[in-house]
């Protein structure tokens, strides 16, 4: 039996913080299309039923739009089993009304199963109940092929002050659990949970800032008998990249961008990329930013580029410097500053004085 587990899919975010009006709207469409295009990938596939750990939606206003596509999808698909689990994001009900027989809930007050021959997904949703207690009242059967639902950060510690978003991973062990499915964390991780199952978190299906970077998908089991076979599938439409560049020794703006040039000829033009410049720079180099994203702005559908760099300045080298640039540079250096700060003051007085050395 084939089962695809999903995760935080924040469908209707806003795609505001980097991008402008149209293009936040277009990677708004891209997020909804990349959960039909995950259901086509299941029908084609065989896949009888797909779980949704958490956070389907990104806030408790949901467009009218987003509604009628999960709510059509779901009930188009009466053959695939819609195995749904409220994140901390999931304010609102999935569907108003009338529950399609395939699409299946859990609530926060006791643990819910389905069963589908050998194989138990069970699950509860977090934060309505002592979590403590909730690891308590887990009971499965070892027989069962077990997959457990869960929302919410790992740990392996019991925080008496808890925070209703924590899995205590330690109180999972020697339950019976086969496959923990998780939602939370944003990206892809897979990993033992004891000496017979293993713990998930398929990450988002799309990155939405450059805090969700790489590839972005879900998880295909494939299950027989006991035993389970996982594949990572890449769904995402367009990825986000941070790709720090060295620039240590660069002098002009030229040498800056063939520094980044060698960094970024392999990724896709269809990607948002993020670069950071790094290293030691001379005092006398430069660098023009605004000049370096005109370059690329055509070459991806977004760009941005920080300026990370540090100062390579000897103090002896001003030492008996006697211009207006070395006392200048003098005075900066002796001051209680963060070195970020003293960077700017420097690179923002050196070009105020540029007429006058």
């Amino acid at each position: 039996m084939k089962i695809i587990h999903c995760s935080d899919l924040h469908l209707d975010s806003k795609m505001e913080a980097n991008l402008d009006k149209e293009k936040a709207k277009q990677r708004k469409n891209e997020i909804l299309l990349s959960f039909q295009n995950m259901i086509e990938y299941a029908k084609e596939n065989d896949v009888k039923v797909i779980i949704i750990a958490g956070d389907l939606f990104d806030k408790n206003k949901i467009s009218v739009k987003a509604k009628n596509i999960v709510r059509d999808a779901i009930i188009a698909n009466s053959n695939i089993d819609f195995i749904y689990l409220k994140g901390n994001h999931d304010e609102q009900d999935i569907i108003e009304g009338e529950i399609p027989n395939n699409l299946k809930l859990f609530n926060g007050y006791n643990w819910t199963s389905y069963r589908y021959e050998n194989i138990v997904i069970s699950g509860i949703e977090l934060g309505k109940k002592d979590n403590y207690e909730i690891y308590k009242s887990l009971m499965l059967n070892q027989g069962d092929f077990n997959i457990v639902v869960l929302h919410g950060q790992e740990a392996n510690y019991i925080d008496k002050k808890d925070k209703t978003e924590i899995i205590n991973l330690k109180e999972l062990k020697n339950k019976n659990i086969d496959y923990l499915a998780l939602g939370h964390i944003h990206k892809y991780k897979m990993e033992s949970l004891d000496n017979r199952g293993i713990y998930c978190y398929s990450g988002c299906l799309e990155g939405r800032g450059f805090d969700e970077c790489g590839d972005k998908g879900f998880v295909l089991l494939d299950i027989e008998g006991n035993k389970i076979n996982t594949e990572f599938i890449k769904n995402s439409t367009r990825n986000l990249e941070e790709i720090e560049v060295d620039i240590s020794n660069t002098m002009t703006t030229t040498e800056v961008k063939q520094k980044i040039d060698e960094k970024i000829k392999e990724i896709p033009k269809e990607n948002l990329v993020k670069i950071v410049l790094v290293g030691k720079v001379n005092i006398n180099s430069e660098r023009d930013i605004d000049y370096l994203l005109k370059i690329y702005n055509d070459r991806f559908y977004f760009i941005k580029i920080y300026d990370k760099t540090t100062l390579k300045i000897n103090y002896l080298d001003y030492e008996n410097d006697a211009s207006l640039k070395g006392e200048f540079i003098r005075m900066v250096l002796s001051e209680d500053l963060e070195e970020e700060e003293k960077k700017e003051i420097i690179i923002t007085g050196i070009n105020a004085l540029s007429g006058q050395m």
